[in-house]
């Protein structure tokens, strides 16, 4: 069996059934584990991010739709030599990842024609029945079952413990700063588990736009600052897009110290098995009475506090 992937939870996924031997091209942001990038590239990016604030990535994306330029490019010859008998796409965001009608062209022209399953998730069964799904298609039904059976384990302690919790805070989660972005899908339904009630998200929908102003008005006692693809050292540096404003002192969540910066490349923005760790980070967040050790280093950073500092 031969796969290639064409998003990075996707690759995630295929590492964790064990079958990262049988990956022969994976996408320009395929980082975890790094393995992955040793694996030949089939994608890049027309849009170089790396150096760039928040919105001058906007803006950069924004540009490219307007003139109806595509973000991504396939190297057809990495895609031709990688003679894949799977393809693992995506239909949730063409934005974050190469959208699946750029794919299937490409696909089209491959000979013979592999299977194509395309991964569009919106919660958290979602993501677990993508496991699944990868899994079955890759000849890996029993590893697949196995890791899903653990990872509901997982998320199931953490719903029974937060049952013992005495509050239940007011949760902002944010996946972009400039402009902000509330985030979406599956983060929502993460924060209601973890002990938290979300100010803005609805569990299976969208991420969307909001100003500061309704931010303001809903007056979080935690706001969780996840920019999509960003690690913790990176988004700190966007922060100040929060806290420059005028009336970010008279929030709860300001008063109390209680600005989360999480790496949101890692465990929020991939639909990929990393999400449950980062429901034990949420959970550890909201309620650290109730848990402790669920947060890897630099995955979490409290502003103006000690807990999470990244050294």
């Amino acid at each position: 069996m031969r796969i290639v992937s064409f998003l990075p939870s996707a690759t995630e996924i295929v590492f964790a059934l064990g079958l990262g031997d049988n990956l022969f091209g994976v996408t320009h942001e395929c980082d975890y584990p790094p393995e992955a990038t040793h694996k030949p590239r089939l994608v890049n990016s027309f849009v170089e991010t790396s150096n760039r604030a928040s919105g001058e990535i906007d803006a950069a994306v924004r540009e490219r739709f307007l003139s109806g330029q595509p973000l991504y490019d396939i190297d057809a010859q990495v895609l031709a030599d990688a003679r894949p008998d799977l393809v693992i796409t995506q239909g949730l965001c063409d934005v974050c990842a190469i959208p699946s009608e750029q794919v299937n062209d490409a696909v089209s022209a491959l000979s013979p024609a592999p299977q194509v399953i395309s991964l569009d998730p919106h919660s958290l069964d979602d993501m677990l029945g993508d496991i699944q799904r990868v899994g079955d298609a890759a000849g890996a039904s029993e590893k697949a079952r196995s890791f899903v059976e653990s990872l509901i384990a997982r998320r199931d302690a953490v719903a029974s413990r937060v049952s013992l919790a005495q509050t239940r805070p007011t949760v902002a989660c944010l996946e972009w700063l400039d402009p902000i972005l509330v985030a979406g899908h599956w983060v929502p339904e993460m924060v209601t588990i973890a002990g938290g009630e979300d100010c803005f998200g609805k569990p299976g929908e969208p991420s969307f736009k909001v100003e500061w102003p309704q931010v303001a008005q809903a007056s979080p006692d935690v706001v969780l600052a996840m920019p999509c693809g960003f690690d913790v050292r990176r988004a700190i540096s966007e922060v100040h897009h929060l806290t420059d404003q005028t009336d970010w002192p008279d929030l709860p969540a300001a008063r109390q110290d209680k600005l989360f910066v999480l790496d949101g490349g890692s465990y929020y923005s991939r639909s990929g098995p990393r999400l449950i760790e980062g429901l034990e980070i949420i959970a550890e967040v909201l309620h650290p009475e109730l848990f402790s050790g669920n947060v890897p280093q630099r995955a979490a950073s409290r502003i103006y506090g000690s807990l999470f500092r990244v050294s």
